[in-house]
């Protein structure tokens, strides 16, 4: 019986009405503070697998894993995209032609990166033909001077499919009648929306209107590459530019996003240590509430050691009580941080649509709406942490109720 005592008593000293509800008042706030903590902590976490995983596969889904170039020109490029996609990890090739160039219509002007593609490729390396809103690819057609544009960019030049746009691209043509900007009319064939930054920033052309824009004649600016593992573009780039020799450069996904994916990881780190210390600040709430119940319980703990409970005894009294109060407010928590995991997105949107308000806009965020991913992994962590802090807090007031003296407590009984 003795063995079972602990636990008896501890439980229903949770489940006890008591007398000092003053006691009872710091009880239920180191449980609501637990579950607050821990829901929290599950949701912020989870916002950030989210964001992380928006950005693997929307952004660097449009973007490039890896590049490989040549400063004058790729001119026989089929060959080389074969046989690098015979190389380990390289999943897919396609050739482009980049300009940097500003469009202009009816006195609106936006810079934006134009990427001369072939359209039969594109998909090997990019997600964009499955994110189109209006149009098609396969519209690109040379010499039609046709492109596509994000659905930002559109907007903000307020054109759309059927319309025409000039591109002027940063390189002169000298004429008879002197120097010009070198200019060309598009008719936009297709929108696309990826609800990254890209919609505001991105267009794509045939690569063979790119090169005639570019004076390229044949040869197109490199070999953009897919890779089965992104977080291997460093090491597979060098590897290629190893074996291909002088006079090849290649440039990996880390030098045009690998800042914003480190800021990610950075914040999500950070997040959850200063999310954690909330939790711990709750958990340590715990120490008060049992500290004040044990100078309430000092008459039990005087009785009960007359009848022959040891001073482990007396400890895990109240270890289990601390422990009871700790694990309903992490098993609550739990709950709660796991419903708004897999439903924040439907209720920011609902909000937004109520208010007619958006969090985050795509022009300034790399997404628009608030993802979320839920890791059990996370979870188990969160969970593991939580309960070791809450049996930390309650070490202190346990042994201090263990070594109550009965004979100094039952002398004024």
């Amino acid at each position: 019986m003795l063995d079972r005592l602990p636990f008896l008593i501890g439980l229903r000293y949770v489940r006890a009405k008591r007398r000092n509800h003053f006691i009872s008042f710091i009880s239920l706030t180191s449980m609501l503070g637990l579950t607050l903590g821990v829901a929290v902590l599950i949701l912020v976490l989870s916002v950030m697998n989210g964001f992380d995983r928006e950005l693997r596969t929307r952004v660097l889904g449009m973007v490039p894993h890896t590049r490989i170039e040549v400063p004058a020109g790729l001119t026989d490029w089929q060959p080389l995209a074969e046989r690098l996609m015979q190389r380990e990890h390289v999943v897919g090739a396609a050739p482009y032609v980049q300009q940097q160039g500003m469009f202009s219509v009816g006195g609106r002007n936006q810079g934006a990166l134009v990427n001369g593609i072939e359209p039969a490729w594109e998909g090997r390396v990019s997600i964009v033909d499955e994110h189109m809103v209006r149009g098609s690819l396969a519209d690109l057609v040379p010499g039609e001077w046709n492109i596509v544009l994000g659905e930002l960019l559109a907007r903000q030049l307020g054109i759309g499919v059927g319309d025409r746009v000039t591109l002027l691209v940063p390189e002169a043509s000298i004429t008879p009648a002197g120097v010009f900007p070198r200019l060309k009319r598009f008719t936009v064939s297709g929108i696309f929306s990826v609800g990254a930054d890209l919609d505001a920033s991105l267009a794509y052309a045939h690569i063979e209107d790119m090169q005639t824009l570019a004076r390229m004649g044949e040869a197109v600016g490199g070999l953009r590459l897919e890779l089965d593992d992104l977080f291997l573009a460093g090491s597979v780039t060098r590897a290629i530019i190893d074996d291909l020799g002088p006079g090849y450069r290649g440039l990996d996904w880390t030098y045009t996003r690998g800042n914003l994916f480190q800021a990610i990881q950075m914040e999500k780190r950070m997040i959850a240590l200063l999310l954690t210390v909330i939790v711990a600040v709750a958990a340590f709430n715990i120490v008060s509430t049992l500290v004040m119940v044990v100078t309430d319980k000092h008459a039990d703990i005087a009785i009960l050691r007359t009848i022959g409970a040891t001073p482990r005894s007396i400890m895990g009294i109240f270890m289990v009580q601390g422990l009871a109060i700790g694990v309903i407010g992490i098993l609550v928590g739990v709950g709660l941080g796991i419903l708004l995991a897999l439903f924040v997105s439907d209720i920011i949107g609902f909000v937004e649509s109520t208010l007619g308000i958006q969090f985050l806009d795509a022009g300034v965020y790399f997404i628009s709406d608030l993802p979320s991913q839920l890791l059990w992994s996370d979870v188990g962590n969160i969970v593991a942490a939580a309960f070791v802090l809450t049996f930390l807090s309650t070490l202190y007031p346990a042994w201090r109720a263990a070594w109550v003296q009965p004979a100094e407590v039952l002398r004024y009984e």
